[in-house]
């Protein structure tokens, strides 16, 4: 029993020790492929979404170091018919490589790790060190077991800003144990990788062909075990008497396209952000636990990127919109980000924004983030991009005051800042600008387009979050005509229905573009 090699459950038993939601039932997917052609398995998310439960969970359930039945009894897993036949029945090899951090050689310091841990395990046998392969095959040769390889954090020696030839030096590791007609086939049951990036790609082609890859972005079966679902944050929040309309606020979002076989039916699992749940939940309060400056650094960072259309992007982002991406030419690598459109796929990977794959589009999921993004976006470079962010409280407060005046000079800048489509051309692209000067309210509302009302569509309702003392928002937006015009439709159209049951102040809001003098225009009135 090593560290590395046929480790004991303790790493699972401790999870256990706590408040553990089950999420056994990723074992069952692993399990329905030892053997097979797809036993090489993907699975990539954003930090702090569980990959180390997980991989703990997997290296207690198949190492033979250990005697996990009791772990796992009353468990998902314990329930399917593969149960028994794959428990603590291999070799496994188990690396957490942020341990690896500072080696100069991680494929060396690898390889030297394992074989001094098969050594002790088997003194006397024969192992050829001449190569990785060859000691693992020799070893397998003695024990009568295959090996499971559950490799945590496979990406953090890619991620670390170490010469080009270390990174592919640890690819090529990887390729000569999973990529390897004569040692692959007899001495690999299967190997379950967990990340932040899928497998990095070199123009079109992985680098690892042979692994079926399942990211946030597609995660196929595994959607269920990316966060914590509904369900569950329903029942911790339940159980720690919380507010479920708040846990939803702050950490829901992730939607993530699955096909339930059992129903046989396409759904969206809703994937909560499990970190910071399980914290708000033994805290009682909720507020930003995912994030850490470590992390913000490289936000800033991503955000402050040279790209084209990037911080409108962004921007737009912040303010509710859903902004187009091209995800396909990212090679899964943040050092080689090339475009906008990498920047924006990365940030998907990052758990920053949320992907939607049906419409090709990306979104802030929810406050925790949107905080983190806002606060980022404030402190950029860009100075016109930092200074829409901070103008935007100012904004907000003039809304309140009934300041026309002052709305209408906020949302010119708005405009001006190159974070906004450059020319108008219809009330679409004015509520691309409205959303974006008005970044503020999502600290007070939630945002609601097109409403239905009581005859026709409001632009742009901002709703009060519950407990917040803000007026309530009708905001209706006219291209090329008057903001009485505005004001007009919203009472003959009776906009305000959609606020009935709400009890506190409403405002209407019109604001017009005159194409001729290149000015907005804006008129507050009371409901």
């Amino acid at each position: 029993m090593g560290m590395y090699v046929n480790p004991a459950n303790g790493g699972f038993a401790s999870i256990l020790s706590d408040e553990y939601v089950d999420k056994t039932g990723l074992i069952s997917l692993v399990n329905a492929v030892i053997g097979t052609p797809r036993k090489l398995v993907c699975s990539t998310r954003p930090r702090r979404f569980g990959k180390t439960f997980a991989a703990e969970s997997l290296v207690a359930y198949y190492t033979c170091g250990a005697d996990s039945r009791q772990l796992f009894e009353g468990l998902d897993i314990s329930r399917d018919p593969s149960f028994a036949e794959h428990l603590n029945a291999y070799n496994v090899v188990h690396l957490d490589m942020t341990a690896f951090r500072g080696e100069d050689n991680v494929a060396r310091a690898v390889t030297e790790r394992l074989v001094e841990d098969m050594r002790l395990e088997l003194p006397d046998a024969p192992l050829r060190t001449g190569a990785i392969e060859l000691a693992l095959a020799d070893f397998v040769s003695a024990t009568g077991r295959r090996f499971v390889f559950v490799i945590d954090e496979w990406d953090a020696p890619l991620r670390e800003r170490r010469s080009r030839a270390s990174q592919e030096n640890w690819v090529y590791f990887l390729r000569l144990l999973f990529k390897n007609a004569t040692f692959t086939p007899g001495a690999i049951a299967a190997c379950y990788m967990t990340g932040i990036l899928p497998i990095v790609r070199y123009g079109t082609q992985s680098a690892l062909t042979d692994f079926d890859e399942y990211t946030v972005l597609l995660p196929g079966a595994y959607a269920p075990y990316v966060g914590f679902t509904e369900a569950e944050v329903e029942e911790l929040a339940a159980r720690h008497h919380m507010d479920m309309a708040e846990l939803r606020r702050w950490y829901d979002g992730y939607e993530l396209p699955w096909v339930d076989k059992d129903a046989d039916e396409r759904r969206v699992v809703r994937a909560y952000a499990p970190y910071s749940v399980a914290r708000a939940c033994t805290r009682g309060e909720v507020g930003p636990y995912w994030t850490s400056s470590e992390a913000f650094a490289s936000l800033r960072a991503y955000v402050d990127l040279d790209f084209d259309g990037l911080q409108q992007a962004v921007v737009q982002a912040l303010g509710g919109a859903h902004v187009r991406v091209d995800t396909h030419s990212f090679e899964n690598s943040i050092h080689d980000v090339a475009n906008r459109d990498d920047a924006l796929t990365l940030l998907c990977h990052l758990g920053y924004l949320c992907y939607d794959a049906a419409t090709s589009t990306a979104r802030v999921p929810n406050e925790e983030v949107r905080a983190e993004l806002r606060q980022a976006v404030a402190q950029s470079r860009h100075a016109e991009v930092a200074r829409i962010v901070r103008d935007s409280d100012a904004l907000l407060e003039a809304t309140w005051d009934l300041d026309e005046d002052a709305v209408a000079e906020a949302v010119s800048r708005a405009h001006d800042s190159g974070c906004a489509p450059a020319f108008y051309n219809n009330e679409q692209a004015l509520r691309a600008v409205v959303k974006s000067a008005y970044i503020a309210a999502a600290d007070h509302y939630a945002t609601v387009e097109e409403l239905p009302s009581g005859r026709g569509l409001a632009d742009v309702v901002y709703l009060p979050r519950r407990g917040d003392p803000a007026p309530a928002l009708v905001v209706e937006l006219k291209w090329d005509r008057s903001p009485e015009a505005a004001i007009a439709q919203v009472r003959d159209r009776d906009y305000p229905a959609v606020l009935r049951g709400w009890d506190g102040p409403i405002l209407l809001v019109g604001i017009t573009y005159e194409r001729k003098s290149k000015r907005h225009i804006c008129r507050i009135e009371e409901a």
